[in-house]
């Protein structure tokens, strides 16, 4: 028994590891100086702060940050205003229609979007939705919507139906029930569905580099992918750019990760 505890968790530190291994060479690689001559895998011994304030202007980082925080914003208050109030009667009233709406929406996420890019950029031309973020938006609420749904509609699954007619009895109607009663119970889907949609969108670099080409519409990754062809010599560059895209999201998850493990542990993935 112990001896099986101890295999689990070596593979466990071995997969941390994975995952730690390309962020600590990251870290180091943003604080060193250009002329460092030393391993990537040593940790200098100073902070070469320059990289950080070189790369923020010459590859234009506040204006992606601008443009990555409204289109990442406004994409999830949608995501989730759209997806709770649709996954409600998804999963309180299981009528035919609805289960074949449910089966429709659990569909679409098997479709990789670039399956259907062409048409779908045709479609932005006429609608005018090139470099826009309400175009963009609406994008990512297309393609984050499924997921959205299927995850709400397990959640809700699992609150007892007796407070919904408990309000009823009490005199409210369908929309003041879900928003003052169902709604604040799904703090921990709703967390789940920051983070998954949130960091999605915010790395988003498909819909971003074929629907974001002016140069003052780009976002973070774009702005990243453009820079690093321009200076792919300079690593201390190119990786404290790279730093600076990863944190935010990175301290949003942080901030809420008590919530994202509560809404998976508490019937998010059922179905």
């Amino acid at each position: 028994m112990k001896r099986n505890n101890a295999l689990k968790m070596c593979i466990s530190l071995l997969i941390c590891l994975i995952h730690v291994l390309p962020f600590y060479v990251l870290l180091t690689s943003s604080f060193k100086a250009v002329d460092d001559p030393s391993s990537k895998w040593i940790m200098p011994g100073y902070l070469y702060v320059d990289n950080f304030t070189n790369a923020w202007h010459e590859a234009h980082l506040g204006t992606a940050f601008a443009n990555n925080i409204a289109i990442t914003a406004g994409a999830i208050v949608l995501v989730v205003a759209v997806g709770s109030i649709a996954a409600y009667p998804l999963a309180r009233f299981k009528t035919g229609l609805n289960k074949f709406i449910y089966a429709l929406f659990v569909s679409a996420m098997i479709v990789p979007p670039l399956t259907i890019l062409v048409p779908l950029y045709k479609f932005m031309v006429d609608l005018g939705g090139m470099n826009s973020y309400w175009g963009i938006i609406l994008l990512h609420v297309t393609f984050n919507l499924p997921v959205t749904i299927f995850l709400y509609t397990g959640f809700i699954d699992t609150i007892p139906k007796e407070l919904d007619e408990a309000a009823m009895i009490d005199g409210s109607g369908r929309l003041r029930m879900f928003f003052s009663i169902i709604m604040p119970l799904l703090k921990p889907i709703t967390a789940t569905v920051i983070i998954l949609t949130g960091v999605g969108i915010w790395n988003d670099y498909q819909f971003s580099v074929f629907f974001l080409q002016q140069p003052d519409a780009r976002t973070i990754t774009v702005a990243l992918s453009a820079f690093f062809g321009q200076y792919n010599n300079n690593i201390g560059w190119v990786a404290a750019g790279s730093l600076m895209g990863a944190v935010p999201v990175a301290a949003v998850y942080l901030f809420l990760q008590k919530y994202f493990i509560h809404g998976l542990s508490s019937g998010a993935v059922k179905g």
